[in-house]
């Protein structure tokens, strides 16, 4: 496990550490953004930790990561409430145990009320919790409206055909006779994979396929005849 660095600040003869927390939630998505918000605040690389999933929960590798080094006093920095989570009430129950269990200040760049170290009165305390449960709302929110959204699309391109999933391999033209060499023991399961190029679980979808296939064209001649 990597130790995080000290920045040299002290305050009440206890030195200061700053950490920031990034995430996006794919590997492809970019995390840049984020990196240039917190450029000039001073923290060290090692004190940077970067989660590339979704923020429907904690479960996250190095957000634990985190938890394990950041210790009473020290200071954490994201870019936004919803870089932290997405789930309404794990964000506000994180938040509790980060703050007032751990006693560590968490500073939300694009929302100054959202500064722990400012709001230690009543009053600024009550603001600070309130805009929290709204914002930890409002990235739930988008969370649902996002999934809708991914639901619909996937729905409208089945609608129009698209199929989803991996490309399923074409039967070679000699299925046919494999699988009767195959059901005679004239040929091994490993041999008839090894032809088609199939897993065995796909050689035996496409092998109940091709039954129910011919038994269809079975009945067609039948009613012909």
């Amino acid at each position: 496990m990597r130790r995080p660095l000290r920045l040299k600040k002290i305050k009440g003869g206890i030195e200061i550490k700053t950490y920031a927390y990034l995430r996006v939630s794919s590997i492809d998505q970019n995390e840049n953004r984020q990196l240039e918000a917190i450029k000039g605040l001073d923290i060290p690389n090692d004190n940077i930790y970067i989660d590339k999933q979704s923020g429907k929960d904690f479960n996250r590798p190095e957000y634990q990561r985190l938890k394990e080094n950041i210790e009473s006093g020290d200071i954490l920095y994201i870019l936004s409430i919803d870089r932290l989570g997405r789930n309404y009430k794990e964000i506000l129950e994180e938040w509790r145990i980060l703050t007032k269990e751990r006693g560590i200040d968490i500073i939300v760049l694009d929302m100054a009320l959202l500064d722990t170290r400012l709001h230690k009165d009543l009053m600024g305390t009550f603001i600070a919790d309130l805009v929290l449960q709204i914002l930890s709302f409002v990235a739930e929110s988008e969370r649902d409206s996002i999934r809708k959204r991914q639901a619909q699309g996937i729905a409208a391109a089945k609608a129009k055909g698209i199929k989803f999933g991996r490309p399923s391999k074409d039967l070679p033209t000699i299925f046919g006779e494999l699988v009767k060499k195959w059901e005679n023991k004239d040929i091994s399961t490993d041999d008839v994979l090894a032809i088609c190029g199939f897993c065995r679980s796909s050689f035996y979808t496409k092998l109940n396929e091709y039954r129910i296939l011919g038994e269809k064209n079975s009945v067609q001649k039948g009613r012909l005849i």
